[in-house]
């Protein structure tokens, strides 16, 4: 007697999470620069599907430099504390160079930083979702900080999904489109 499977049979194919509010978002995580600095620069925006519509689910990570361009961050920016989930090492006096923000309902986030400096003129930023099962890679480039390597490389229109526009002085908007057409599609890095 053999055996065939059919594609009856097959188990259909799932994606993961979201399992982000639990655990992973904290209290102050767009908030990478100190308190009061007078540099600190604000860069939102949203993150769109590929018909434009909000993902209401996103988790998404900043990394950077400091200005200096110290890339070690505050000593236990990362640390939580076990039971309350709090940062126990962001006390918001020191630069940390990380962020982890929860998109809200709209799609929308916020986070607070400083300009990064001329060798490494970008955020990293790190994009979780429903639906990926591989967290994206991709950079935002805040206006003055366009002359990289990475950006003179690509077409006009590529190069354009990774600058943030600037809206008013301190404030830059930067929307992360997950697919669509490719002039619209955020460029995602691969690492290998």
């Amino acid at each position: 007697m053999s055996s065939q499977v059919t594609a009856k049979d097959i188990t259909p194919s799932q994606t993961v999470g979201p399992f982000f509010g639990y655990a992973l978002p904290f209290a102050g995580g767009g908030d990478v620069a100190p308190v009061g600095d007078p540099r600190a620069v604000t860069l939102h925006g949203r993150v769109l599907d590929g018909e434009g519509r909000p993902v209401p689910d996103a988790l998404l990570e900043f990394w950077q430099a400091s200005p200096e361009g110290s890339r070690a961050g505050a000593p236990g920016s990362m640390r939580r504390d076990p039971v309350t989930g709090a940062v126990l090492g962001r006390h918001g006096v020191d630069f940390t160079g990380f962020g982890r923000v929860a998109v809200d309902a709209d799609g929308h986030y916020t986070l607070r930083t400083l300009p990064p400096p001329a060798d490494a003129p970008y955020l990293g930023v790190v994009v979780f979702a429903r639906g990926l099962l591989h967290h994206l890679h991709t950079r935002a480039y805040l206006p003055g900080h366009e002359d990289d390597s990475l950006l003179r490389g690509l077409p006009a229109d590529r190069r354009a999904t990774l600058l943030a526009v600037r809206e008013r002085d301190g404030v830059h908007r930067f929307d992360i489109r997950l697919q669509g057409d490719p002039g619209k599609e955020t460029v995602f890095l691969e690492f290998r």
